[in-house]
């Protein structure tokens, strides 16, 4: 399996994805997050930083670039590289490719070479006054991601342990 679709019809379907995301992802995973300003990016991605349990605010990293947050099995780090004018600015942030065991990165085209190798792209269109969401893998452990979520309700007020 390499892509899953799926509906968002309105924001408690993109948290229901974010939580099925994570409640499935494995250990170690770098998702790219794609798509036009307004589809949902950060709206998913902080869904799936909940779902591992992170408290406290959960901010956007639109103008600090990056933003780092203790999960149970490591740190995430969710990147937001819309600002950013040139790929080589990302070695100005000392993102050392083995210290997150979760890559959750917006705008992923602007970061080029400079990122790690991506298990998951994630694009989020707007339709309507929801959103459609497509999941491809491009590894491994993203097809066994998607796998996972295949098995699993993926649906506003669903049970997700």
């Amino acid at each position: 399996m390499d892509v899953l679709n799926f509906s968002l019809p309105d924001s408690d379907a993109t948290d229901a994805l974010g939580a099925a995301m994570a409640h499935t992802r494995p250990a170690r995973a770098v998702v790219h997050l794609q798509g036009d300003l307004g589809a949902g990016k950060s709206t998913l991605a902080r869904a799936l930083l909940r779902a591992l349990d992170v408290q406290g605010a959960i901010r956007s990293p639109t103008y600090t670039l990056v933003e780092r947050y203790p999960i149970r099995d490591g740190e995430a780090w969710h990147l937001d590289l819309y600002r950013i004018g040139d790929s080589g600015e990302l070695d100005f942030l000392g993102l050392d490719e083995d210290s997150a065991t979760l890559w959750l990165v917006e705008w992923p085209e602007r970061g080029g070479a400079h990122l790690p190798a991506r298990d998951l792209l994630v694009r989020l269109e707007v339709v309507g006054a929801g959103r459609e969401a497509t999941l491809q893998a491009f590894s491994e452990a993203g097809q066994a991601w998607l796998r996972a979520l295949a098995t699993r309700p993926v649906e506003a007020g669903a049970a997700i342990p």
